[in-house]
């Protein structure tokens, strides 16, 4: 109704995914960059995790519509609570192969028939895995073996795993998924937009659907509608909805804050209301990606040069980590040496001045001892401090227009 009030093209604010309406805010540009560099490696698992709405099946419908089919072969798979024997046929059916008997044998013989066949063909396999947390433990372990099939030295499939903010918490916790966390090449988590991106959000999308300024919107719209929803995508798209209709009911080419605050008051009645996010977002961890995989990529596929140059940020504070790590290796060898050569004098027959020379041996071992701790403790907060400017300059980086190129 309101599209042809305003003379719109299209729904511009609908909430199934379209990437004909992606918006690249800057969490979505930080996204964006580790999928990219992910999938340039060809194998292993990437792991985009974010709060329900955040826009991770919109950000992927974006990436795939990038991707040559000639080259990469993706299937989509939306879970329900699965097990482990189910989502072998599950992914069987999303890569379209039929599997002649009911058992996971002949399922699994299949997928790798059909990942060989695509491999000689020139073609990569992926595997999207949408709703992650609702999968099994067993079913996540299936994914991990299909992981597993090769041709020569060359991985046949590629997994992606979306998920909500607990299935990140799954996958870092359980002493279960230890394997599949060290198959994880680069993992993100989509936060929420930011205050100053809600308006150009809005304009995007209504730009896209032929907006040509009809209606208009009062700055204080912006501001209450992300204290209003979080600043996440889809509660947004559901509260301008109602206020586009309500603009349309009432002829208004003008969007004001009174109008807003009509639309969130009776959402409000209708139990309609999505719930704000917190403002206070959980702090997430971030995997560094492996400077050393940096250098090649399988089937010269490229990947953002942010990504290289987060890389070659995480190259320096690697390699910082590693002198860390042998100055306290040299430490407590020498600390070492300072208590076997107590052991020996004390075990030696007495002698003069011995005693005296242990009790000179026992305070430089508790001096070294003491130097370690205070070492380390100072090398830890270097650590904290390498990460944290890593972190920055990954958004420094991040934050450029570069081409984004994926295989």
């Amino acid at each position: 109704m309101f599209d042809d009030f305003y003379g719109l093209d299209a729904r511009p604010f609908q909430l199934t995914p379209d990437p004909a309406f992606y918006f690249e805010s800057l969490t979505h540009r930080k996204a964006l960059s580790y999928l990219g560099y992910g999938l340039a490696q060809g194998e292993g698992f990437v792991v985009i995790t974010g709060e329900v709405g955040a826009g991770k099946s919109t950000l992927v419908a974006y990436l795939m519509a990038t991707i040559d089919p000639q080259r990469l072969t993706a299937a989509n798979v939306v879970t329900s609570a699965l097990d482990g024997e189910e989502i072998v046929h599950v992914v069987a059916q999303s890569f379209g192969i039929p599997v002649a008997g009911h058992d996971k044998a002949s399922a699994l013989g299949a997928l790798e028939a059909f990942f060989h066949d695509e491999a000689r063909a020139g073609r990569r396999c992926l595997l999207i895995v949408d709703e992650a947390q609702n999968l099994s433990i067993s079913a996540l372990e299936e994914l991990r073996m299909l992981s597993n099939f090769q041709l020569g030295s060359h991985p046949l499939l590629q997994t992606l795993l979306l998920g909500q903010p607990e299935f990140r918490q799954t996958l870092l916790e359980s002493e279960q998924l230890e394997q599949l966390r060290q198959r994880v090449i680069a993992t993100h988590h989509l936060g929420a937009m930011q205050p100053g991106e809600i308006q150009p959000y809005i304009e995007h999308r209504l730009a896209c659907a032929g907006w040509k300024g009809n209606p208009s919107f009062d700055p204080a719209v912006f501001v209450d509608l992300h204290e209003a929803t979080g600043g996440i995508p889809r509660r947004i798209n559901q509260i301008v909805n109602r206020l586009l209709l309500l603009g349309a009911v009432d002829q208004r080419e003008n969007i004001d804050a009174a109008m807003l605050s009509q639309v969130l008051d009776e959402m409000s009645d209708d139990g309609a209301l999505p719930a704000s996010a917190s403002q206070e977002q959980a702090s997430v961890r971030r995997d560094t990606i492996p400077a050393a995989e940096i250098a090649s990529s399988p089937g010269g596929a490229s990947f953002p040069a942010d990504a290289i140059g987060a890389a070659a940020v995480a190259e320096l504070v690697e390699a910082a980590l590693a002198d860390r790590d042998a100055r306290i290796g040299e430490l407590q060898s020498a600390i070492l040496e300072l208590a076997a050569s107590v052991q020996t004098r004390e075990e030696a027959p007495a002698a003069s001045g011995a005693d005296e020379a242990i009790a000179e041996l026992r305070d430089e071992l508790a001096k070294a001892t003491m130097q370690a701790a205070r070492l380390e403790t100072r090398l830890a907060e270097q650590e904290r401090t390498l990460r944290h400017t890593l972190t920055m300059l990954i958004e420094w980086i991040e934050s450029g227009d570069g081409q984004r190129n994926v295989a």
